[in-house]
């Protein structure tokens, strides 16, 4: 499970493999919390803390062209790239 970013101690992966997921997401990671966050920004399953899945919405809007090319490059089996924390 490669991980894509990090920033206010919160990790960010993208699994290579899940199967077939119709919807682009990525994992969060924050202390004891995890979450499956579309890149939209939806909260699809898990919990984060409100201030957390905040943060995490604000990156995702940031990048979510990015993210949504790492999703197509895994669905290919091909090399994802990491992507900038927030600052």
């Amino acid at each position: 499970m490669p991980r894509i970013s990090a920033f206010h101690g919160i990790l960010i992966y993208l699994y290579w493999n899940e199967g077939d997921h119709s919807i682009p997401h990525f994992h969060a990671h924050q202390a004891s919390f995890r979450a499956s966050v579309s890149v939209d920004g939806d909260l699809l399953a898990g919990t984060l803390e409100g201030r957390h899945l905040a943060l995490v919405r604000q990156w995702a809007a940031i990048h979510r062209e990015e993210l949504i090319a790492n999703w197509e490059a895994a669905r290919r089996s091909e090399p994802i790239l990491p992507i900038a924390p927030l600052p």
